[in-house]
């Protein structure tokens, strides 16, 4: 089967091409041309188009192509699950979806920089997904000082940090964006670290680079996630709500992903936290 969408491409258009040979079409054949001929070529051609608006194969709402190629053809490898909020974030300038977005963006801007032709830069942005796959498999737990001497040498660094500076003072930006996220926790389930840069007046790279400091060495991503299953924990230990309704409250665009986060931050499922609460617990009415 021949796929053909618009020409240079970075992220999804180069990570369904991998997703489709991988899981979907093992003989399929990519086809970039300018965006103004895609639809028109698709016909010449008898290809499938995607990831342009208007057609089948696109995004939908805040979801890229690659989400709808997963949900599509019902892949249910754990690991493209966690590579979709990479890419996701990647795709669609919101880094703080997952901490490896910001790194997938720099390494396929860099490369697409790097190479003019488009079926070079597919061929070489293949093995960037078969790396980002692995490490999704097999690697997440993995850190870059696995061995004792490395470990003891990070150790002695920490310890002379903390003696160098015994008191940390907390910037102001890091109170008042403690404030906002609190205050839009609620209402807001799409707070960016980009919307929140803006507010405080602050730049986004430095706002990234600094935030783990202040606030519980998590990331702006996981931070808000944490504090979103603790709003789940609150609703499921006192309203009768459903899990769907409970996933969309706290912010997480389906049940799916509510309990793949919700069962790294606990331990168990959501269904299986609500069911061993203390009896009468979650009895109250919403």
């Amino acid at each position: 089967m021949k796929w053909i969408t618009r020409e240079r491409p970075k992220i999804d258009r180069i990570a369904c091409p991998w997703l489709i040979k991988k899981f979907i079409d093992a003989e399929a054949e990519f086809i970039y041309v300018p965006f103004d001929d895609v639809l028109k070529k698709a016909d010449e051609y008898q290809a499938i188009p995607f990831d342009i608006p208007g057609v089948e194969c696109t995004h939908y709402g805040e979801e890229c192509t690659f989400d709808y190629f997963i949900r599509k053809y019902e892949l249910k490898d754990p690991a493209l699950y966690e590579m979709a909020i990479i890419i996701r974030g990647a795709d669609t300038d919101r880094h703080h979806l997952a901490p490896q977005s910001s790194g997938l963006w720099a390494i396929s801007s860099g490369l697409a920089y790097n190479y003019s032709d488009d079926d070079q830069l597919l061929e070489k942005g293949m093995q960037i997904y078969d790396a980002l796959y692995a490490w999704a498999n097999y690697l997440q737990n993995e850190k870059h000082t696995q061995n004792s001497f490395e470990n003891l040498l990070v150790d002695v660094y920490e310890k002379f940090l903390k003696q160098k500076s015994p008191t940390k003072k907390i910037p102001a930006w890091a109170k008042e964006l403690k404030e906002i996220i609190q205050d839009k926790i609620d209402t807001d389930l799409t707070l960016s670290l980009k919307d929140v840069s803006n507010t405080l007046q602050v730049h986004p790279s430095y706002l990234s680079r600094e935030f783990s400091k202040h606030f519980d060495n998590l990331t702006f991503g996981e931070y808000l996630r944490k504090l979103r299953i603790e709003k789940a924990i609150q609703l499921l230990q006192n309203t009768t709500l459903p899990l769907t309704q409970i996933a969309y409250l706290t912010g997480f665009s389906d049940q799916s992903h509510f309990t793949r986060i919700f069962r790294k931050h606990t331990g168990k499922n959501p269904s299986t936290f609500k069911k061993e609460l203390p009896k009468g617990k979650s009895d109250t009415k919403s």
